[in-house]
């Protein structure tokens, strides 16, 4: 069995008094250890999909497996509690919280996961150092590039070790040079920590780079 599994799904908003449907009956099967990408036009859903799959949106119907849980059955705890602990999100903007430093923004996830302060700080140092942000400890995230807050998000995303990396147009707000080294850092941390990771990208150099490639189309996912 695959270790991620989504069969039927749909989703869909009001929006202005209509509904606007985003996925139709979408499968989708994502192998232990595969790098995926998902492409697109802007606007067909490919953040709603990263946002369903990963517990941080509700969905209309169908049924989502990652590893051996079964999301779409997990009360609103359960998920948050999943969510924390098994996967880890990299977005478009860092959603960084500007009043902490790079070091607390880290260890939020090992905060709300209720580890002892000497373990968060032990192990938030580790990852920014091993993302290249040794020196960046403890700037604000205004005081950092645009690739450094990235980077801080991508040591935040797998600050409890996760199983699943979902990354929503993580260069999109970086200029080439810059997102051409944030790519090569994901790659890395895929292959280092052993994660299975879907990327959800208009860089298709990065898209290319990944095991394979679907594109989402009028709600559901095809070969690219």
């Amino acid at each position: 069995m695959s270790f991620i599994s989504v069969t039927d799904l749909h989703k869909s908003y009001r929006v202005a008094g209509r509904e606007l449907t985003v996925l139709r009956g979408l499968d989708l099967a994502v192998e232990k250890g595969e790098m995926l990408a998902i492409v697109g036009a802007s606007g067909v859903g490919k953040s709603t999909l990263l946002h369903v799959v990963g517990g941080l949106d509700a969905f209309d119907s169908g049924t989502i497996r990652i590893g051996d849980i079964d999301v779409d059955k997990l009360d609103d705890a359960a998920l948050v509690a999943f969510r924390n602990r098994a996967v880890g999100f990299v977005f478009q903007f860092h959603h960084l919280m500007p009043e902490f430093s790079a070091l607390e923004n880290a260890e939020m996830p090992l905060r709300i996961g209720g580890l002892k302060a000497a373990d968060r700080r032990s192990r938030a140092e580790s990852l920014l150092r091993r993302v290249g942000l040794g020196d960046r400890l403890t700037h604000r995230p205004g005081m950092l590039s645009g690739g450094e807050q990235q980077r801080v998000a991508v040591a935040r995303a797998l600050a409890m070790h996760p199983d699943l990396l979902l990354a929503d147009e993580p260069t999109g707000d970086l200029d080439e040079h810059t997102a051409d080294d944030l790519h090569d850092l994901i790659w890395d941390m895929h292959r280092e920590h052993h994660l299975t990771s879907i990327i959800a990208t208009h860089n298709m150099r990065m898209a290319q780079s990944c095991d394979r490639v679907l594109r989402l189309h009028e709600g559901v996912l095809e070969p690219a």
